[in-house]
């Protein structure tokens, strides 16, 4: 049995406030490709993770996948194990949701193979604790998120779906933690319901940081039939959707020649 942890971008994402806790009151538009990282199981006495792929190696075996699978047993009391093998194909620390996909999908994945009840308001409390963006992608829909981005909103996607979507990444990684400290703290206004108003808040620090990061966003914004173009997160991997997917894939081909340390994802949206 398997799930795929979808990948996660922000097609907007303001910061509206410092808390005093430390963390960050957003208000962002999660959206989800039809790609991702794979989770596979299988039948054990135990419980177990092994981690390959092309960015296994990046990915410590104490992940948020293992600590999904123990906190979902230990909620429902589960003696039963499982063998759990992630296909890493997602950078980490790439803005994309990739360990809060990853253990999403393993909260999906093993209420179905554990025969469990899907109670999503079980699940998504499990999901909170274990990272602001775990309840979107336990969902992976269009939704709108607000507080810290674990409070949603789902939203009608049907428009959206099947959106031609390329993601790039320029080979760094870039922390979270780092990229919110050196936000400047000055609220620009609410999300609103145009496009042409949506950003995200989070590109200039993270482009002081790793100046690639708008070498790639200068990039996309030069390719044709480009609807929207945007970092994800707080970066690095930026992304771009497309009106056709020839162009899409057209982009993806030319950036993967131009510089192989650069990680392409020609997608679509969910």
């Amino acid at each position: 049995m398997e799930e795929v942890a979808y990948a996660k971008i922000n097609l907007a994402l303001h910061v509206r406030a410092r808390e005093p806790d430390g963390y960050h009151r957003i208000e962002t538009l999660f959206a989800f490709a039809e790609d991702g990282d794979r989770l596979e199981v299988e039948d054990a006495d135990a419980l177990s993770l092994e981690v390959t792929g092309p960015f296994g190696r990046q990915l410590g075996r104490d992940n948020l996948v293992s600590k999904a699978a123990e906190a979902l047993r230990s909620r429902y009391g589960v003696s039963r194990g499982a063998a759990l093998t992630l296909d890493k194909r997602l950078p980490v620390a790439a803005g994309i949701g990739g360990g809060s996909a990853d253990a999403a999908a393993a909260l999906r994945l093993l209420v179905r193979w554990w025969e469990l009840p899907f109670e999503e308001d079980v699940l998504l409390e499990i999901a909170s604790g274990l990272g602001a963006d775990v309840p979107a992608c336990l969902r992976s829909e269009l939704a709108r998120g607000t507080g810290r981005g674990d409070r949603l909103a789902t939203l009608d996607g049907t428009r959206l779906a099947g959106t031609p979507l390329l993601l790039v990444n320029p080979g760094v990684q870039l922390s979270t933690a780092t990229v919110f400290a050196r936000w400047d703290g000055v609220d620009r206004g609410p999300l609103g319901e145009d496009p042409p108003s949506w950003r995200n808040d989070l590109e200039e620090p993270a482009c002081t940081a790793v100046p690639v990061v708008r070498e790639v966003l200068d990039l996309l914004g030069s390719l044709g039939s480009v609807t929207l173009r945007r970092m994800s997160g707080s970066g690095a991997t930026c992304f771009a959707l497309f009106e056709r997917g020839e162009d899409r894939d057209s982009a993806a081909a030319s950036i993967a020649a131009s510089d192989a340390r650069w990680w392409t994802l020609a997608t679509s949206l969910r």
